[in-house]
């Protein structure tokens, strides 16, 4: 029976791709293969890359030397040891973004995994998803952190630990809120679980958009209370400052 699965699978692929083509996850337009963007919406991406901030991943015009921060982490040096994203946030990064939150298109975690990888690094951690309340997961279904993070730990054979970063507190949505208020709002919201593993540990923290930092430096401070050695921040999508404004 097992030996004849694969044959099936030969068989009715055609029938499937045709009937149900694979679509860029950027517009829905008809691609060559799943999790393929158009040329239109590859154009329209902002990757980012070196070089950056040492810290907070900010593109830099020109490379300022190893190790060199920007302005403001220099001024304000923020909790991680270091943040990276795939993507600055525009009109794909946004649009895949939210078809995996809200629109329950969940095969999207694993295309976000396969972009991650070239941020990893070598050196191998506990990746550690940003969690959700139990009430916004009950209602959700889902924590699309969580999904990503069990992606990334297949693609690398990394530990996963979605229990170890508890979200204690139940705060309102964000948007529309200054950094200031972000900041409020979110102080108090996380703990570690008792008997968590992350003490002495390099700890790669994963969320899907990082928009001021205030939900990801509330977690980075409980991570580090619990004793982790160093904690890295990895997300799909960052809001860059201009952006921002």
């Amino acid at each position: 029976m097992m030996a004849i699965l694969p044959l099936l699978k030969g068989l009715l692929q055609p029938a499937v791709d045709y009937a149900l083509p694979p679509r860029c996850p950027g517009c829905g337009q008809i691609v060559a293969e799943d999790f393929a963007f158009c040329l239109s919406c590859w154009s329209g991406m902002e990757f980012l890359s070196e070089p950056c901030c040492a810290r907070c991943g900010l593109p830099f015009p020109h490379d300022m030397g190893e190790g060199a921060e920007c302005g403001a982490c220099l001024a304000d040096p923020p909790p991680w040891d270091s943040a990276r994203a795939v993507l600055a946030y525009g009109d794909v990064a946004r649009t895949v973004a939210l078809r995996l939150k809200y629109g329950r298109r969940i095969g999207l975690a694993r295309l976000i995994a396969r972009q991650m990888l070239r941020h990893v690094g070598a050196e191998e951690a506990l990746i550690v998803p940003v969690p959700l309340h139990r009430w916004r997961l009950w209602h959700r279904g889902f924590n699309q952190s969580a999904l990503i993070a069990d992606h990334l730990g297949r693609l690398t054979g990394w530990p996963v630990d979605k229990r170890a970063l508890l979200r204690v507190k139940r705060t309102q949505p964000l948007r529309g809120m200054n950094p200031a208020q972000r900041a409020k709002a979110v102080r108090g919201a996380f703990a570690l679980a008792q008997g968590h593993g992350v003490k002495g540990r390099r700890v790669l923290l994963i969320d899907d958009v990082h928009t001021s930092g205030a939900t990801a430096a509330a977690c980075v401070r409980a991570l580090k209370r619990g004793g982790a050695g160093t904690v890295r921040l990895l997300c799909w999508a960052r809001v860059l400052p201009d952006a921002a404004d």
